[in-house]
Order: structure tokens, then sequence, then C-alpha cells
């Protein structure tokens, strides 16, 4: 299984999407700061994933969620824990 997730940083509020093949494993790089993209953002909350059965459709399912439509998907889906 491969992971599509979305973290917020409690900093600046703004969102970080990727993928992997061990979600627990890649958030804790995030959380220690083991992630140049992420880094200067800490720290992180893992607000959204979902399974994918294999790579390429988690690379696809990831560059979605970076488009403006996969952006709204997002804000429907989390609207409730976005507006508190």
């Amino acid at each position: 299984m491969f992971y599509v997730y979305v973290l917020v940083s409690e900093k600046d509020k703004d969102r970080y999407i990727g993928y992997t093949k061990n979600l627990k494993l890649r958030f804790e790089l995030h959380a220690k700061g083991m992630v140049p993209c992420t880094k200067e953002r800490r720290s992180l909350k893992l607000i959204y994933y979902e399974a994918c059965l294999n790579q390429q459709d988690a690379t696809h399912r990831e560059k979605y969620l970076k488009t403006y439509h996969g952006k709204m998907f997002l804000k429907k889906r989390l609207k409730s824990y976005l507006t508190g």
C-alpha cells in the first residue's frame, strides 16, 4: 500500500501534500525536521490521508490534490476540521 497524505503547519497554516509507502515513518521524518520542504514549517499535523494500491495511483492522486480542483476537494472534505 501507498499513502497520499496532507499535513498542515501549525506555524503558518499552510498545507503540504505528499505520498509514501510508510506513513508512520514519513510523518516522524517530517516531525523531526528531516524533510527539507517542511523543516522550517514545524510543528505539523497529519490532517488527511488516503490508501492507494500502488505507487502509480498514489502519485496520480498526489498530483490531483495539488491542482485547483484537488484543493477544492480537500476544502470540502475537511470543511469541519478547517473551520473549527
